[in-house]
């Protein structure tokens, strides 16, 4: 009787299990802010595969971004469109933006959310004139024209595979719009708006969304969020592969090296431009740059070698400083493959300008010393007044400087007088007697 019992109530109790409801899978988390690069890009990609290995729910992605390159961008938007989870992309915290080629990977995710304060739009290449009111004829830029509209077909075709407004997504490349979280929604640019994480899981739960062309319901209230992290490496080239923070580099670099070629045996100056340098190259390497502009860059720190040596009354120290502000505005304005470009005034003015006053405070302390008489070396002893040891008949010694030197003169001197030294031979010098003292 008593196991009988037993068995109903080990029953009633795996039934009462089965009937509770299974613990939702994770989601993982990616919080993404900067520019989009390949570091960024070979991230996203890696936390997509990732999240697919693990069985986890979706991807949700934290996106926060001023724009970034062309090729990087177009990577992760393959790789989302292509996710086999689902993939959110939102834009948070308050006063974050998806600007530019953030635009682009917001509109192309499965689900697109923003969170109040938030902006998106401003997909225009950067560089690239606006069409509105300009005529098209001699002086066209082919070249950015053919960038707008690459650009502007493929936002199309995104915005089209999301079922979201095509119209302002062609809107947002070729005029540059840009719009709040509300009006986003009105549009049918994104699908909600939410506070925070928690409200979006909330108001995502029991969404259909479509994943490798299958219906798929999200379960997502109450999930855990499992965040993925960049690895040091991959935050370092995120972090130096900036327009910004490369110019630095190399303006901080070429600073270095200047003051280490001007005061031989700091050490310290010549390592840390050396490293700054070393950095500046590894941006290089991962953000499409311009030639020309760096060639005009390094021409305008010629420049200012140039004017230590030169007397040009300040024209070279000028061209100088203009050569560097025109090659750093000109180093990553390529609208082809990139919306990034320096910030002229927040960070390309300023640095340049403490550069300028740098450089004129040494240019201005090397010229006091070129015009100097020289106070070292064996050439200073000339004109010096010592005495005689030994009679000069004609050679003996002399005490000079706390010296004692051998000594040859034109005429017999005898010891104990004043001499002046009126050159030097080698280890010996030519002396004269010095006029008496007044």
């Amino acid at each position: 009787m008593r196991g009988a019992l037993r068995g109903v109530a080990l029953g009633l109790a795996l039934a009462g299990l089965a009937a509770l409801p299974a613990a939702a899978a994770p989601v993982r988390l990616v919080t993404l802010s900067g520019t989009i690069n390949p570091a960024s890009s070979d991230f996203l990609q890696k936390a997509i595969a990732q999240t697919e290995t693990e069985g986890a729910e979706a991807l949700l992605i934290e996106l926060d971004t001023p724009g970034g390159l062309v090729a990087s961008t177009k990577d992760i938007i393959q790789a989302i469109l292509n996710a086999r989870v689902p993939v959110i992309v939102y834009v948070a915290p308050r006063g974050a933006w998806a600007g530019s080629a953030g635009t682009f990977i917001t509109l192309s995710a499965h689900v697109a959310a923003m969170a109040p304060g938030t902006s998106i739009g401003a997909a225009h290449p950067v560089g690239i004139g606006g069409p509105q009111g300009e005529e098209k004829g001699e002086g066209r830029d082919y070249a950015a024209e053919k960038a707008e509209n690459l650009l502007a077909a493929f936002i199309e075709s995104i915005a089209k595979e999301r079922e979201r407004n095509v119209e302002w997504a062609v809107k947002a490349v070729r005029e540059s719009v840009a719009i709040a979280p509300d009006e986003a929604l009105k549009l049918n640019v994104i699908d909600l708006v939410a506070e925070d994480r928690a409200e979006l899981l909330e108001k995502l739960e029991g969404r259909t969304v479509r994943v490798e062309g299958k219906e798929r319901t999200l379960t997502l209230a109450g999930a855990e969020l499992r965040p993925i992290e960049m690895s040091p490496l991959t935050r370092l080239l995120h972090v130096i592969a900036s327009p910004d923070v490369a110019v630095l580099l190399i303006l901080a670099g070429l600073l270095g090296l200047y003051i280490e070629f001007n005061q031989p045996g700091l050490f310290v100056p010549g390592i840390v431009g050396a490293i700054c340098l070393i950095l500046a190259m590894i941006a290089l390497q991962l953000l499409p740059f311009s030639w020309l502009g760096l060639l005009i860059l390094l021409l305008g720190l010629g420049f200012l070698v140039a004017e230590i040596f030169v007397t040009s009354y300040g024209v070279l120290f000028s061209l100088g400083i203009l050569c560097i502000l025109v090659g750093g505005s000109m180093l990553f304005r390529l609208p082809a493959v990139s919306d990034l470009t320096v910030s002229f005034w927040t960070v390309l003015v300023p640095a340049v300008a403490a550069l300028a006053l740098f450089a004129a405070l040494v240019i201005f302390a090397v010229g006091r010393t070129l015009g100097r008489g020289q106070t070292a070396g064996v050439s200073e002893l000339i004109g010096q007044v010592g005495r005689t040891e030994t009679p000069l008949a004609p050679d003996g010694r002399i005490f000079v400087r706390g010296e004692y030197w051998s000594a040859r003169a034109d005429e017999p001197i005898a010891a104990g007088e004043r001499v002046e030294i009126t050159a030097v031979d080698g280890l010996r010098v030519r002396v004269r007697r010095a006029p008496s003292e007044t």
